[in-house]
């Protein structure tokens, strides 16, 4: 391992330092003294560096040194800063012993190891990555009571070497600090699962759901010393939620050991009861939604064709209520504003779920919040569900509804009630807000009628965690639609009873609690600068190819700034501003008889090379960078807006002048 001499010098500060803090000096007199004294004879006084250290060993000094030089604070410090930073191999080798002395010991914890992977056979083929390769990777995920981790990524293979570690505190919200150290019978009742889902990387940063599973940990409880292995094997997503697609090797291990551990009777007992009582809270479920589907078809025959949801396939295939995918969602510091969520949401990916083969047909698939938050790109329902969760959390009446927009394609989209009436649709997709105004159709047809800027058709049915109900107005069309939720001749509800028994904050559920939003790990100033440095570069080459030179206006560069920073301010607020300042600034910098010409566009990835690509598809911006003339002068500005989940809005604008030459 080779360091640069002022790390070297640092290391050996923090080893002085060290060793000087345990007086380790003064021990090693006083074990030379006792050498000399007691082993050796009066007529050899001389002792050898090895005799020195072996007798070191033996009073077991080496080891009390190394215990003590496990560089704890540089592990701790890459703990505590949310920004990733370069370190030597000593901090990411980081031994697991390290985890497991970082803890309250007043504090119940469950310490998870995972030990390896087996069975990948999709990557049985995969060669050996070279050193400093780039290859595909896995990383886990983890939730468990609102606690969210994730693993070093691992090269793909069909045995993966994850050798992770995490500390999951145990505790019962409900009872504070009296339940700290909380007993085997106590943690028994908490029925919360630990919630893994392994996502795929490739080389291109593109991410996959490759498995989503719900970690049964209560079984330690029951286990000799506290201690237990599990090998659990992960079942495929979507249309290959049957099919195994690998073994993960758990460990398990209580902190601190439990004085006293439970029989395994016990808990099998405990988790049959708590699958009993969860079917049959859904069976019932079920018995009723048949039922008010049965006198919903009663109203009128037509409604057969409707787009009513009542439940939705998870990632796993597993069938829950539609209500259960969306819960008020409070965002910490980390979003201020509704609008502000909206555009968190309008960044995430959109992509539709995979299909295998072709038909056109649309694959069903509705992703738990974790699943779609790690993968960090899902479809318009995940974007529906986790806005709608944002705007209940900070205190609006939101509703996601179901319907289609044009071609009658199905869709999902959110929307709100304001107190005065005001009905706003919510497009998830891009953050656009709406105002609905409904057409009478009753009206005289001189009467001039709203013009809806929408672009949904039809709606069947609306729904959040409390309400579900279905559109039986004479038309389902969005631009008569009635938004009087109390009128059940317009809008049939469902009991908000039957509602609450399947759905959190009920009882026993088999619904998974939703995980918190995370901080973002990017540096916006750092990524922007990158993505610029690479533009550049492939503007610069791609010049090249067509025999042009390229000349750079830093200054020029610098003044698309405020413009990028406006169409943000735009896109999350809807209000637009500094656009005077922009236009001024870029008068005073083209000199008379000079052409000036931008192109702003916006990407929601990090990839120079796939945005320039998009770019040269448009012919205003392969004007700007094929641009020939006299004196012309290129510039190129990138702004990244980071979000929560490390989400991005990119922010990109080629601009050119030249003098003008008729």
């Amino acid at each position: 391992m080779s360091l640069p001499p002022e790390k070297a010098s640092e290391l050996k500060q923090i080893i002085h330092q060290q060793l000087l803090k345990m007086d380790v000096h003064g021990r090693i007199r006083e074990v030379l003294a006792e050498t000399i004294r007691e082993e050796l004879a009066p007529e050899h006084q001389q002792l050898s560096t090895e005799e020195l250290i072996k007798a070191l060993r033996q009073r077991g000094i080496i080891d009390d040194v190394m215990k003590e030089l496990k560089f704890v604070t540089d592990v701790n410090e890459k703990e505590r800063t949310s920004a990733p930073k370069p370190s030597t191999h000593y901090v990411d080798r980081e031994p697991p012993v390290l985890k497991k002395t970082n803890i309250d010991p007043t504090r119940r914890y469950l310490y998870l190891q995972v030990l390896g992977g087996k069975a990948f056979l999709e990557h049985l083929q995969e060669p050996e990555p070279l050193p400093g390769q780039i290859c595909s990777t896995f990383t886990l995920c983890l939730h468990f009571r609102n606690q969210r981790f994730r693993s070093k990524p691992v090269p793909c293979a069909c045995e993966p070497d994850f050798q992770d570690g995490f500390l999951l505190e145990v505790h019962k919200d409900s009872l504070g600090d009296g339940s700290k150290m909380v007993d085997a019978t106590t943690m028994l009742s908490i029925c919360d699962p630990v919630h893994m889902v392994l996502i795929k990387t490739d080389t291109f940063g593109e991410t996959t759901l490759v498995a989503s599973y719900f970690l049964e940990w209560r079984s330690v409880l029951a286990a000799e010393n506290g201690i237990t292995n599990v090998a659990v094997e992960l079942l495929g997503v979507g249309t290959e939620s049957k099919v195994s697609v690998g073994v993960l090797n758990i460990r398990l291990e209580m902190y601190p050991q439990l004085n006293k551990t439970l029989s395994s009777e016990i808990t099998s007992t405990q988790f049959t009861l708590e699958r009993q009582k969860t079917a049959e809270k859904e069976r019932l479920f079920l018995v009723y939604a048949k039922q008010w589907w049965r006198e919903y078809l009663q109203i009128r025959p037509t409604h057969n064709t409707r787009l009513v949801k009542i439940f939705a396939q998870d990632e796993n295939g597993v069938n829950r209520p539609v209500c259960s995918y969306v819960r008020p969602l409070r965002a910490g510091r980390l979003l201020d504003t509704p609008r502000q969520a909206a555009r968190f949401v309008s960044v995430l990916g959109y992509e539709r779920a995979p299909v295998i083969g072709g038909g056109g047909g649309k694959q069903e698939q509705w992703c738990t919040l974790l699943a779609f938050l790690c993968r960090n790109k899902g479809d318009c329902e995940d974007h529906a569900n986790l806005l709608c969760s944002l705007l209940l959390g900070f205190g609006l009446d939101a509703f996601v509804c179901v319907g289609t927009k044009a071609k009658g394609v199905p869709h999902t989209w959110v929307m709100t009630c304001g107190s005065d009436g005001t009905i706003t649709f919510w497009e998830s997709l891009t953050g656009h807000r709406y105002i609905h105004r409904p057409i009478n159709p009753d009206d005289p047809p001189l009467v001039e009628q709203p013009k809806p800027l929408y672009p949904y058709r039809t709606i069947g049915c609306i729904f959040n965690h409390q309400k579900f109900f279905g559109n039986c107005q004479p038309s389902d069309a969005v631009e008569v639609c009635v938004f009087d939720l109390h009128n059940e001749s317009k809008w049939k509800p469902m009991s908000e009873e039957a509602i609450k028994s399947v759905c959190p904050p009920g009882a026993t559920s088999s619904v998974p609690p939703f995980p918190p939003l995370c901080a973002s790990t990017i540096d916006a100033a750092v990524t922007s600068n990158e993505i610029e440095v690479q533009l550049r570069i492939l503007v610069s080459e791609h010049r090249k190819d067509l025999g042009l030179s390229t000349v750079w206006d830093d200054q020029l560069s610098y003044l698309l700034s405020p413009a990028l920073a406006a169409y943000e301010l735009e896109r999350t607020t809807g209000v637009s501003a500094g656009n005077e300042e922009f236009q001024d600034a870029v008068r005073r910098a083209v000199p008379d008889g000079h052409t000036f010409k931008g192109f702003p566009i916006h990407f929601v990835h990090r990839n120079a090379r796939r945005a320039f690509a998009t770019c040269l598809r448009s012919p205003f911006c392969e004007e700007i960078i094929s641009c020939r003339g006299d004196q012309v002068r290129l510039a190129v500005r990138v702004r990244v807006f980071a979000y929560p989940e490390s989400a991005c809005a990119v922010w990109i604008m080629f601009a050119c002048k030249y003098r003008s030459v008729l």
